[in-house]
């Protein structure tokens, strides 16, 4: 049986920062070439093309995670809450228009009524 001698470098923790790439800069995985890029308006086109072929619901690949995954970028949950506080809005209006209207009749109807 042969032996064969083994060699172990120890490093310090100074020399080892120093000396070992700990940045995974090699495994990293590099952006596509261009060419296998599309454009924006490609995107669309294809979207467009495909638009039925895409399943209603999904947790992925369907319409409702393009709405859910594109509302969280643009905040649009944001935009619910202010449209529902301006609905709110409007409905309190709305009441209290009606509130007036019945008012504005009360009135009509007792100046009308002959005094006693």
């Amino acid at each position: 049986m042969a032996n064969y001698p083994l060699n172990k470098t120890v490093f310090n923790k100074e020399a080892y920062v120093n000396t070992v790439d700990t940045s995974f800069a090699q495994i990293s995985t590099p952006a596509p070439p261009l060419e296998d890029t599309i454009t924006v308006n490609e995107f669309f086109d294809l979207y467009n093309a495909i638009f039925y072929d895409i399943p209603s619901n999904g947790s992925t690949n369907s319409h409702e995670y393009l709405v859910k995954t594109s509302g969280e970028y643009i905040n649009f949950e944001q935009n619910d809450e202010d449209i529902q506080a301006l609905l709110d809005e409007i409905t309190a209006l709305r009441q209290e228009n009606l509130e007036l209207v019945q008012q504005v009749i009360s009135l009509q109807i007792s100046s009308s009524l002959p005094s006693s």
